[in-house]
């Protein structure tokens, strides 16, 4: 049985009772008044799913109703019942924010169609709000992990910027939480409720990321079948995340170029310009001020993304947040997998924090979800961490530099390689379990579908052998 609660309003009791009734049969619960002001005095929010009234009743209206309910519930919708259904009644009904008009008479049927259909919209609506409530939480500055006074710095940097339409380019090391950064600017800004579309510059050959970026028209080349939007169309009104924006070949940095002066491009074969409203961030580990000196990189281009620059420090600098960002990667883990590790025993502890995670807080994401996908007890132990990272050296006199040196090379090779054996598996598992569809591969590793796309690259793995 249906727990939808409905409030009925109809000054016609037969009516009335025939709509409760069916209503009833139907499995709803329904709370059914004849006088308009008593049904608008019992109304709280929150309590009912839906409202039927009829416009034409003694005392009080339907619009009248409509407006009062409306004051007290914004988000309840309302139908509308009348047996004069003029043109100006509709629309004075609509704009007082209605959801439907139902002319008398009507059948059973038809009262049950609208009745589904205003409640199937609400239940969209309500799990919308719910996942732009999730999204608000997830990006929200608060869960962004870390207690050192440079985070908090650069996060207090991050708010300024969010409310502010300008570009922003995140600079540092490979795995420092750039993306997440972005998208933090983005659900922290007045763009939040459009969309936050993401593109890695450095995971497509040129002829591909030009048509990704701007899109294309039909027979503009072999293949174009139809006319197809590009990244930057489907962000309009949102924000358009630029990721590895250092390894853009110089033809396409014109072109974006000329897009961040006039807000405006033309997709591939096309003579009509497109004029869109996005916010730029971009974000690179390369060191673009190296790139402009050996002409690799446009210095009109470069100061057009860095209006705003954001540096994010190397996991090493704020070597305080690793017991933070462990738990909460032990914790992520625990709740996907259904799994109860309770942290790490004490020699494995010792081990990650002296540790220098070249890869930053990604590699240290990665290591904890190889640990746990190993190891059999509740508390990961060290025999099981130093199989993806190197024991901490000695300490060790200047003349034994050269041989430490090679040292930390060997151990960084075995750890990429032990690294590199571990995505190749886990990639593969994901592609068998969705049949090639990266889309989806990407939402249950929980990654952007560009990381997904460039760890395939890396490893040599064809979706298509899995389709």
């Amino acid at each position: 049985m249906s727990s939808k609660r409905i409030l009925l309003i109809d000054n016609e009791e037969g009516l009335c009772r025939m709509m409760e009734a069916v209503l009833g049969d139907s499995g709803y619960q329904v709370e059914s008044f004849t006088r308009s002001f008593e049904a608008v005095e019992q109304f709280k929010a929150g309590e009912y799913q839906l409202v039927i009234s009829d416009i034409k009743m003694p005392g009080i209206d339907g619009l009248e109703v409509l407006q009062r309910i409306r004051a007290k519930d914004q988000l309840v919708p309302v139908i509308m019942i009348t047996a004069y259904a003029t043109v100006e009644t509709s629309i004075q009904a609509l704009r007082r924010g209605a959801y439907d008009m139902l002319t008398k008479p009507f059948e059973p049927e038809e009262l049950l169609y609208r009745v589904k259909n205003a409640l199937s919209h609400n239940e969209l609506a309500e799990e919308n709000r719910e996942l732009k409530k999730e999204l608000a939480e997830q990006f929200s500055f608060e869960n962004i992990i870390g207690a050192t006074s440079s985070l908090k710095t650069l996060l207090e940097t991050v708010k300024k910027v969010a409310i502010r339409d300008t570009s922003v380019l995140i600079t540092g090391e490979s795995g420092t939480g750039k993306e997440l950064i972005a998208q933090a600017i983005h659900h922290n800004s007045p763009r939040r409720d459009k969309r936050f579309m993401a593109i890695n510059c450095g995971a497509l050959p040129e002829s591909v990321l030009e048509s990704e970026l701007f899109g294309y028209k039909k027979g503009a080349f072999t293949g174009a079948a139809s006319d197809r939007k590009g990244i930057i169309e489907a962000a309009d009104g949102g924000t358009l995340f630029l990721d590895e924006i250092g390894n853009l070949p110089i033809a396409v940095q014109k072109t974006l170029l000329r897009f961040l002066q006039e807000q405006e491009f033309m997709r591939i074969g096309d003579t009509k310009p497109i004029k869109v409203d996005v916010r730029i961030v971009s974000a690179t580990n390369a060191d673009l001020i190296q790139e402009m000196a050996a002409g690799n990189y446009r210095e009109d281009l470069y100061y057009r993304l860095n209006v705003v620059n954001i540096h994010l420090p190397p996991l090493r600098q704020r070597r305080e947040d690793l017991q933070l960002l462990t738990a909460h990667f032990i914790k992520q883990q625990n709740k996907k997998f259904g799994t109860s590790v309770q942290g790490l025993d004490p020699d494995a502890l010792r081990l990650l924090c002296s540790y220098d995670w070249p890869g930053n807080i990604r590699q240290l994401e990665n290591v904890i979800e190889a640990c746990m996908t190993l190891e059999s007890s509740n508390f990961i132990s060290l025999p099981i961490l130093t199989q993806f990272i190197s024991a901490a050296p000695p300490a060790t006199s200047p003349d034994e530099s050269a041989t430490t040196a090679a040292a930390d090379i060997t151990a960084e090779a075995e750890y990429n390689t032990a690294l590199g054996n571990f995505e190749t598996k886990y990639l593969l598992n994901l592609l068998q379990s969705t049949g090639g569809n990266v889309e989806e591969a990407a939402q249950l590793a929980g990654m952007n579908i560009a990381t997904i796309y460039r760890k395939l690259k890396k490893h040599h793995i064809n979706k298509e052998d899995y389709c």
